[in-house]
């Protein structure tokens, strides 16, 4: 996600002692807190905008204990809508550069979550769930264009959103950009929050070869048979190039977190191999932090 408010520099970028949490309401705000707790963090819970600005104040002060700082924020707060941005205005204006963490889900799961709690939205009032996730995604759709790292937990258990998590924040202090490489399959559908998105169906399917059918791109006679294709090599050459150059960019404008999808038709062949071996290609050339996540590696 692009941020619009002013720009980061350098060494706004080493920041990493304040998150502001905030997303859609059941796509997992209580597993981060939990997270953040787990991982040593002082976790400020359901802190309404317009106190945010006091508790940065009294925590980073000279002789407060708190080194790191969490804050959970959410349209529990009536006072949310607009604030949380100007905010965070705030907070840059002031040479507090904070981590936004958005975590988001598609509206069906989120339907399904709620009814397996048989908790109403707290923005649903007489109208149906689906009107009050509406209403939510109108009023984050701000916030939403300023984060830093947007998480999507549809297809996540709470640990894989705990590891997600983990994944971004144990070694923030490194000051390291990260890339998430995530494999996908377009027939279940593309991933919400994806940097770049690439479809490799140019490469031939080995779905078709009866031999590797049953295998994934995670087994060396599957990645052995994507690799060898016409293209295969020249574009995991160029895309790591294209990135080399990017990533001062990024870096210029505080964005410290990417996310790059790859996508097969399935997410079990192609997709896996390419992911794999461009990881393989950025642990090696590039000066970055690499992820890899393989969504639907698992899927029928």
């Amino acid at each position: 996600m692009g941020n619009v408010g002013a720009m980061k520099t350098p060494e706004h970028f080493s920041d990493s002692s304040l998150v502001l949490i905030t997303g859609v309401s059941g796509s997992g705000r209580n597993t981060a807190a939990n997270v953040f707790e787990d991982l040593g963090w002082y976790v400020a819970d359901n802190l309404p905008p317009e106190l945010i600005m006091r508790m940065v104040e009294l925590a980073f002060a000279s002789e407060s204990p708190v080194e790191r700082l969490a804050i959970v924020t959410d349209v529990r707060s009536r006072s949310f809508a607009g604030n949380l941005v100007e905010v965070l205005d705030r907070l840059q204006a002031e040479g507090r550069w904070p981590t936004v963490l958005f975590l988001d889900a598609a509206d069906d799961v989120i339907v399904r979550r709620y009814d397996a709690l048989r908790r109403t939205h707290p923005l649903q009032g007489n109208d149906t769930l689906l009107a009050g996730i509406k209403k939510e995604r109108e009023m984050l759709s701000q916030i939403f264009g300023r984060a830093d790292i947007v998480i999507d937990s549809s297809s996540m258990s709470v640990h894989d959103l705990r590891r997600e998590i983990e994944s971004h924040f144990l070694n923030k202090e490194r000051n390291r950009q990260k890339i998430t490489l995530q494999s996908f399959g377009f027939k279940h559908g593309a991933p919400m929050d994806a940097d770049f998105m690439i479809d490799v169906r140019f490469l031939p399917n080995p779905y078709w070869q009866p031999e590797l059918r049953h295998m994934r791109g995670t087994d060396e006679p599957v990645s052995d048979f994507v690799l060898r294709q016409d293209g295969a090599q020249e574009f995991l050459r160029n895309f790591t190039t294209m990135l080399a150059g990017m990533l001062p960019g990024y870096r210029r404008e505080g964005k410290n977190f990417i996310t790059l999808a790859v996508g097969c038709t399935g997410g079990h062949h192609r997709s896996v191999a390419i992911v794999e071996a461009l990881a393989e290609r950025f642990q090696e050339e590039l000066p970055i932090d690499v992820a890899v996540v393989h969504r639907d590696l698992k899927r029928g």
